[in-house]
């Protein structure tokens, strides 16, 4: 079997980017970062992966309209499509990818596409995740990767890490914990995918036996 060639989509600075990039240096990894596109040309991720030598993509989404002026989604996918092909893409890797991706993309990548949330989903779904769950009073807060589905934020769950909420958080300090455990799992998920030790059953991942030392609060589902 050869090496999955993965894409990274971002949005911004690709704080996550980078994580699956130092990951995919080391030796062994069964995947190659083959390339990292923005819908934002200013991303400073863009920056950031061009250091690293990894090729990257632009395809602003404001430059697609439809007859009226309006976002055209499809028109943009349909890009982001073409441009995954030319790359020869095998996983797609969502690093806060800040778009609303169309049923008929998210359609043609289902089981080759992932995410990675900031919330243990199925809780506080879209935004301002750690400011949501604050205001509700939650003990305990996290991260989940999962597959994607036309459903935002809804896809079946490869892993997730959980923090404590702390007396005295607030959405930065408590954030800053989530990100933390986000560059452990994000890495950890991939490789579980590119491996196929990931299977989606139903609604459900199983997951192969696997070791993840030295950071107790990471919950893999039951496989």
């Amino acid at each position: 079997m050869s090496t999955p060639r993965i894409a990274v989509l971002i949005s911004g600075r690709g704080s996550n980017m980078m994580s699956l990039i130092e990951a995919a240096a080391v030796p062994g990894f069964p995947g190659e970062i083959a390339c990292v596109i923005s819908n934002r040309p200013e991303a400073h991720g863009l920056v950031r992966a061009q250091a690293c030598n990894i090729p990257t993509r632009a395809i602003d989404h404001t430059a697609f309209r439809d007859a009226a002026g309006k976002s055209d989604r499809i028109a943009f996918d349909a890009a982001l499509d073409a441009a995954l092909e030319e790359e020869q893409i095998d996983l797609v890797c969502l690093a806060g990818f800040m778009r609303l991706l169309t049923p008929g993309f998210t359609g043609k990548w289902a089981g080759r596409m992932i995410n990675i949330h900031p919330a243990l989903l199925p809780s506080f779904k879209g935004l301002h995740t750690h400011e949501r769950a604050l205001a509700e009073g939650v003990k305990i807060h996290g991260c989940t990767v999962h597959f994607v589905t036309p459903e935002m934020d809804v896809g079946p769950i490869i892993m997730q890490a959980a923090v404590p909420v702390l007396e005295g958080d607030d959405a930065d300090t408590l954030g800053a914990r989530v990100l933390a455990q986000e560059h452990v799992i994000y890495p950890a998920a991939l490789r579980l995918v590119c491996e196929g030790r990931a299977r989606i059953e139903g609604n459900v991942v199983r997951i192969d036996e696997f070791e993840l030392a030295g950071h107790a609060l990471v919950v893999p589902p039951a496989g």
